[in-house]
């Protein structure tokens, strides 16, 4: 009988010990769990914190990006009396290629919609310019390159520099 009282205690003991183990170890679980989540949080905050600022500034430059890229905005910018058309488009697509490799880091702190946008942009610009000197005559000038380029511009139902700011703006708005 000794056997069974022995087993009896044993498991008594067992049981015990189980449920002080499990207790504790639930406790200690949850406590850890909150220390973690906490730390996550500071940890959250304080990357928030230094990022939004980034995050901001790549947006402005963005907005600078399409602003600067502007078929308008580039003949104001870049138009020299005299220039012939070829030169003007060889200008003008150096200084799109040059805009966009500045700013190229910055597609890791806008969204991946707007940097698709700013691409597309960039990419229609190119497009647009090297169409335009394609459709006018080899001897014509910056000028008569630029007409061409606002009229097809006019002829868009969207301006797609304005929908590429109001896409920037909304992704901001997200924030």
């Amino acid at each position: 009988m000794d056997i069974s009282l022995f087993f009896i205690d044993l498991i008594k003991f067992t049981l015990a010990g189980l449920f002080v183990f499990f207790t504790a170890f639930f406790v200690l679980k949850n406590h850890f769990d909150s220390y973690y989540n906490l730390k996550s949080l500071e940890y959250k905050s304080l990357v928030a914190k230094d990022v939004l600022p980034l995050k901001l500034q790549a947006y402005e430059r963005m907005t600078l990006f399409v602003e600067r890229i502007n078929p308008a905005n580039m003949m104001l910018r870049l138009h020299q009396p005299g220039m012939s058309a070829t030169e003007i488009q060889a200008l003008i697509l150096a200084e799109v290629k040059a805009e966009y490799q500045h700013n190229i880091t910055q597609q890791l702190y806008i969204s991946a919609e707007a940097w698709n946008i700013i691409k597309r942009v960039k990419d229609d610009t190119i497009v647009l310019v090297n169409g335009a000197i394609s459709a006018i005559s080899q001897d014509a000038t910056a000028v008569d390159l630029s007409k061409h380029l606002f009229a097809k511009l006019s002829q868009l139902e969207e301006n797609p520099y304005d929908l590429a700011i109001t896409v920037l703006r909304n992704d901001l708005s997200e924030l």
